[in-house]
């Protein structure tokens, strides 16, 4: 790229920051466009035909394996490889996809299958002229608005975070290890995951903890019904796990849960709602004392603005941008977004009637609170 050697308001341009910028900028490009790549990548199977050819593949011989056309699976070889994602040997002509990228891409049991994620920015792209019109009038999007794709992509990226950590050390975390040694008693606990959406971390403590009872509420109908149908799909009766639709403000007492719930959970949504101090109240009103938990899973966030300023902070005020302040803003809430931070989180839950809030533990992309009466 030439150097410019104009001024803008008499200031001289520092063509090295320039091009370092300018790199950058070509760095998201490529990313960005190769995004909805890896997407129809996913879609069409191609990863996974790599992975179980279990060999280096021509172009051909992948896209006879998938029913699809060589001359754009070529391109597509050719991108994937200049992404890093693939492996290309020029002698041969043959792409692999390395079995620790398989892992990312290819298996869905994985605790590192992140294909989820690309299904979320698939629909920010397509909910762009919504965006669009939200920045301009303030107003909110809700949950349901979005493109489908936000809510799979979501529901299989909360099964990558929550399968590693939530039963190996996020449960194990609350009152010092007493909450996991409840759930696993013989008479177990009941818990009610609110904001369960498909259902992915309800499903997950009723598979870990069968002696207790649990009961997933989310105010979006076609996420509690794909839940249900999850459930059946992994032999859960309904004497172990209930899914309704219900708010976060207005989640009800089942009869054989009459004195309020042992454990209230929230996973990445509380700095979604319209009403995070009301869910808290009433989480708190819904709770058994005095020996009730809630637990509330936060993206990880710093207080200051300024620590945040980092490829994840990046990533999560993008998802905040489109997603959490949007929700919020659609019932005329506070908008806390997704780097709300320990100290407004705590402000809001203590408001709620806690009087004890603290940080249990955390993972690079997480922290987990707990919260006592």
């Amino acid at each position: 790229m030439d150097s410019l050697t104009s001024t803008t308001s008499s200031q001289s341009i520092d063509n090295e920051k320039l091009q370092q910028f300018m790199g950058k900028i070509l760095s998201d490009f490529g990313g960005s466009a190769s995004a909805v790549l890896v997407y129809i990548g996913d879609k069409l199977g191609l990863y996974k035909a790599m992975s179980d050819f279990g060999k280096p593949i021509t172009s051909l011989e992948l896209a006879n394996l998938t029913a699809t056309s060589e001359r754009y699976i070529r391109e597509w070889l050719a991108n994937q490889a200049a992404g890093g994602y693939l492996t290309y040997d020029p002698p041969s002509q043959k792409y692999t996809l390395p079995f620790e990228h398989s892992q990312v891409l290819a298996n869905e049991n994985s605790p590192v299958y992140a294909i989820g994620g690309f299904q979320v920015l698939m629909s920010f792209y397509r909910d762009e002229p919504k965006f669009l019109e939200a920045f301009k009038t303030g107003k909110g999007i809700a949950w349901g608005e979005h493109d489908n794709d936000l809510f799979e992509g979501t529901g299989k990226f909360a099964t990558l975070i929550y399968t590693a950590n939530l039963v190996s050390s996020w449960i194990p975390a609350l009152d010092n290890g007493k909450v996991e040694q409840r759930l696993n008693q013989q008479v177990g606990l009941a818990v009610a995951d609110i904001g369960c959406g498909y259902g992915t971390s309800t499903i997950l403590m009723s598979k870990a903890y069968p002696n207790s009872k649990f009961y997933g509420f989310d105010n979006h109908a076609p996420s509690i019904e794909y839940a249900r149908n999850k459930a059946k799909e992994e032999g859960l009766g309904e004497d172990r796990i209930q899914f309704d639709v219900a708010s976060s403000t207005n989640f009800p007492l089942s009869l054989q849960e009459a004195e309020g719930y042992d454990l209230i959970t929230f996973f990445d949504c509380l700095h979604d709602m319209e009403d995070p101090q009301g869910a808290a109240a009433h989480a708190f009103k819904m709770l058994k004392k005095p020996d009730g938990i809630v637990m509330v899973v936060e993206p990880f966030a710093n207080d200051n603005l300024e620590d945040n300023l980092n490829p994840l902070g990046r990533m999560m005020y993008a998802a905040s941008s489109m997603i959490c302040i949007p929700t919020s803003l659609n019932q005329n809430g506070p908008a806390l977004g997704s780097q709300a931070g320990e100290a407004r989180l705590s402000k809001v839950v203590t408001a709620g009637g806690f009087k004890y809030f603290k940080r249990a533990t955390q993972t690079d992309f997480n922290i987990v609170y707990e919260a006592k009466a």
